[in-house]
């Protein structure tokens, strides 16, 4: 089941046509993914083309699970660590309002960790992955299902590698504190977030948690590696909806059309240019991305800054993050001096998603490099 869907003002959707999109080089890039996922036999996923001004234009693929529905822009997905970009435009609002700065010392967060193994920890080394702690610290641990406030406590007795925002350490464990910090408020991520950011883009099938997921009329069942280009489906997982500013978002197609047009500037009201700016500044260098498999020869440079990946993608600057948790897969990117976007979701664990999302941007930036050549009168039509 392979279906295009134009998503026309962000809220209603009609079947059309590939050749109606007028853009080949989008076509061209939908039928690998089409044969790559069919030959890998994916149970379903969506992606989606986002440019500013225009309808967004969508590829929605498969079902729910073997026995399941069709997926439709409607179908909600987990984003896994796709949700730290929420959380770093949730932080970044909250620092604009000056409820917080990125100055904050975590230890002025929350009253029951007191991190004095590290020297001066702030949110921007939380939201920024500087923390200094070593990568990924008890992941094992979240997945074992221990209780959150244990890992904290155990974190904050680990020795970090380096200061505070010199070096790079991607975390899930410790983005526990902003949750502390929220109930230690008399609220809680979930609100905040539907306050600030998800009721106000309109993101109605959005949500925290795994009842959030469970609750929605369709959503995208986990599936797991059985064996080659077989799948089977799992039960939801709890272990990182317990760290929801780390991996806790839920989304379908539609409402992520909404997300990444507010990040290309369509909402300014709601969140700011100064906003999408500051939490896309490059902040540490990240070197293993520079390696990573079809990424190597596109990239020149590669950063974290606060919740988000920023790359230097053969000339142009794209802003990135990827979720994983058991049986999904989700990216979302955008190129803010284009002016475009491309998120993917996937009920499996499938590795092709980031060779899709490379091949989206080459594709992508090949045929602007080429109009711009065209419009300069460099090269003649």
């Amino acid at each position: 089941m392979f279906k295009y869907f134009l998503l026309l003002g962000m809220v209603v959707s009609s079947l059309v046509c590939s050749q109606a999109w007028g853009e080949e080089w989008l076509d061209d890039f939908a039928k690998r993914v089409k044969g790559k996922t069919a030959k890998q036999r994916v149970p379903g996923y969506l992606f989606a083309l986002i440019e500013e001004g225009k309808p967004a234009k969508m590829v929605v693929s498969g079902k729910t699970a073997s026995n399941g529905s069709a997926i439709t822009p409607d179908t909600v997905f987990r984003l896994a660590s796709v949700s730290k970009t929420f959380t770093s435009i949730l932080m970044a609002k909250m620092v604009e309002e000056n409820k917080l700065s990125w100055q904050t010392p975590v230890t002025n967060m929350t009253n029951e960790f007191s991190f004095e193994n590290t020297n001066n920890l702030q949110l921007a080394h939380v939201i920024g992955q500087s923390s200094g702690f070593s990568p990924n610290a008890y992941d094992n641990l979240i997945e074992a299902n221990y209780p959150v406030k244990r890992v904290l406590n155990m974190l904050t007795a680990l020795k970090p590698l380096c200061t505070p925002g010199e070096c790079y350490t991607y975390q899930n464990t410790l983005f526990g504190v902003i949750e502390e910090y929220f109930e230690e408020n008399n609220t809680s991520y979930r609100q905040q977030l539907e306050d600030e950011v998800l009721l106000p883009l309109n993101m109605k099938g959005s949500s925290v948690g795994r009842k959030g997921l469970e609750a929605s009329s369709s959503w995208a069942k986990p599936h797991v590696a059985i064996a080659k280009n077989k799948w089977r489906s799992v039960a939801v997982s709890d272990d990182y909806y317990r760290y929801s500013p780390a991996a806790g978002v839920n989304a379908n197609g539609a409402d992520m059309v909404k997300w990444v047009g507010a990040l290309l500037g369509e909402k300014p009201n709601i969140i700011g240019p100064q906003i999408i700016d500051q939490v896309t500044q490059p902040r540490v260098k990240t070197k293993r991305e520079m390696h990573r498999r079809l990424w190597k020869r596109y990239l020149k440079d590669a950063h974290y800054g606060l919740g988000w990946r920023v790359y230097d993608f053969d000339g142009h600057k794209l802003n990135y993050h990827g979720g994983w948790v058991k049986g999904y897969r989700a990216v979302v990117s955008f190129a803010p001096d284009q002016k475009v976007g491309y998120f993917m979701l996937m009920n499996a664990e499938s590795n092709l998603i980031n060779d899709f999302t490379a091949d989206f941007w080459a594709s992508y930036f090949e045929q602007y490099d080429e109009k711009q050549k065209l419009l300069s009168g460099s090269v003649k039509p």
